[in-house]
């Protein structure tokens, strides 16, 4: 019966180690994500200022690099939930704007970018 149960446990655990891996796609992915944003002329919102792409590509790498080193993220809509979306400090919701338009939630802002990596011919990727 201690077979069966650790047997079991370790099913689970290596179903799990191997699910918090990030695909080669997905970090495809949020490269391109990254680099996108770095190289807007958009300004990033967090924590009560606003930011450059460039200083925010840095943030968001930074954050990527912590949840993947810990396994939290497996994709890059992963990467956009726990990472880009909101001050992992404060709480408060990170923000896009780009010339003169109306600042959005970073994630609305990432999804789309996301939504057109996905869609180009070029791209190649059709999973998360």
């Amino acid at each position: 019966m201690r077979m069966v149960v650790y047997t079991l446990l370790l099913s689970v655990f290596c179903t799990v180690s191997y699910a918090a891996e990030v695909s080669s796609t997905a970090g495809r992915e949020i490269a391109a994500l990254l680099e996108t944003l770095g190289t807007s002329e958009c300004r990033f919102y967090r924590n009560g200022s606003w930011y450059s792409a460039s200083d925010a590509q840095a943030h968001l790498t930074r954050k990527y690099e912590y949840l993947r080193q810990k396994k939290l993220v497996e994709n890059s809509d992963d990467f956009i939930l726990k990472g880009g979306t909101k001050s992992s400090r404060s709480e408060e919701p990170y923000q896009v704007q780009c010339g003169n338009e109306p600042a959005v939630p970073s994630s609305e802002w990432l999804g789309a970018v996301l939504h057109q990596l996905r869609s180009s011919p070029s791209s190649g990727s059709s999973s998360k």
